[in-house]
């Protein structure tokens, strides 16, 4: 691990010292979009999903040099264990959620697959296929070169696509469907539906979704002045346009036609992984400073990890507070 996370930083830094300026400025501009959502301003989801998009194809690869290349904060499960062996952790609980009869013969969709290392692992602990469908072609490109790697080409797939959209595979295609921060915090609570019964649709009878998912407590208070300042700040910082409840999207699922089987908070807080990373951009900005100096990087990536540590304290707080959870817990059921 120490060689390829080496190696991962090191690309993640090529790719973002050669990036297009337009995909730079992109960047910038979803950022500054992210904020005056989070301001009142109206949007439209079809500019919501561009700006994801746009984020996400620098973000996946600024992450990558500290260590975040899955995209993900997991609960803190095991005090020994770094981020990476958390998630680990984390991963295998939602695989056991899903409760696969046969896991050699399943066939699981990653929703929201990112680079696809979620996929690959879920892929090594079963023994079947999984399938990843994510907005970045960026990411996607990234997976399909990670598989080809591994020698994995037969068993992981993956697609770009708009999870807004009816997903493009065949009804009652998959025996499981999973995600990890990816899924809830994209879409507005009337949209919730559609997405949940185009779930509903490419699973088989029996099938499971499982996920660790962000989303508000019941505690979080919309006309509390210091929850919504928090969540202005921490809200951009995840890239994600929306919050719901937990309540919201169960009764999405249950009018799709899944039952709720558990729904319930994270079973450990993830703040303190997030300080850990916290701690590690802040050492890693003296480095940038270096690169930036002889011309390696440019000064908008030093301005963006200021940005990313301003939201990140703001989660911290709102963790702690649990008025938020980066990992609450569904499992649904189709019959």
């Amino acid at each position: 691990m120490g060689w390829y996370r080496t190696r991962t930083a090191f690309i993640g830094l090529k790719r973002l010292a050669t990036l297009p300026e337009e995909d730079k400025q992109a960047c910038i501009d979803a950022y500054k979009f992210f904020q005056r959502m989070q301001a009142g301003e109206k949007t439209e989801t079809a500019d919501e999903t561009k700006a994801v998009a746009d984020y996400y194809k620098v973000l996946n690869n600024m992450l990558s040099v500290f260590d975040l290349e899955k995209l993900y904060i997991p609960p803190l499960l095991n005090e020994s264990e770094g981020l990476y062996g958390n998630q680990l952790l984390c991963e295998r609980a939602v695989l056991e959620e899903m409760a696969l009869s046969d896991p050699e013969e399943s066939h699981l969709l990653d929703m929201g697959c990112g680079r696809g290392r979620i996929s690959h692992h879920f892929a090594t602990l079963t023994g079947g296929q999984v399938s990843g469908y994510n907005i970045d072609p960026n990411q996607v490109e990234n997976a399909i070169d990670w598989a080809a790697e591994c020698a994995m080409s037969d068993r992981l797939h993956f697609k770009v696509g708009d999870h807004h959209e009816p997903l493009a595979y065949e009804s009652e295609t998959f025996d499981g469907c999973f995600s990890f921060q990816a899924v809830w915090p994209f879409f507005k609570k009337e949209e919730l539906g559609a997405h949940a019964s185009e779930m509903y649709r490419v699973l088989k009878p029996g099938s499971r979704y499982a996920c660790s998912e962000y989303l508000l407590t019941p505690f979080f208070d919309w006309e509390n002045d210091e929850h919504v300042a928090l969540h202005r700040l921490f809200l951009p910082t995840l890239a994600a346009t929306q919050s719901m409840y937990p309540a919201d999207v169960c009764a999405a699922l249950k009018e799709a036609g899944f039952e709720i089987l558990v729904s319930a908070p994270s079973k450990s807080e993830a703040w303190p992984l997030c300080e850990q990373k916290r701690d590690l951009i802040l050492m890693g900005r003296r480095f940038i400073r270096g690169l930036e100096a002889v011309g390696i990087a440019p000064a908008w990536v030093e301005e963006s990890i200021d940005l990313l540590q301003k939201g990140g304290q703001a989660w911290t707080e709102a963790e702690r507070a649990k008025i938020a959870d980066l990992n609450w817990r569904i499992v649904a059921e189709k019959h």
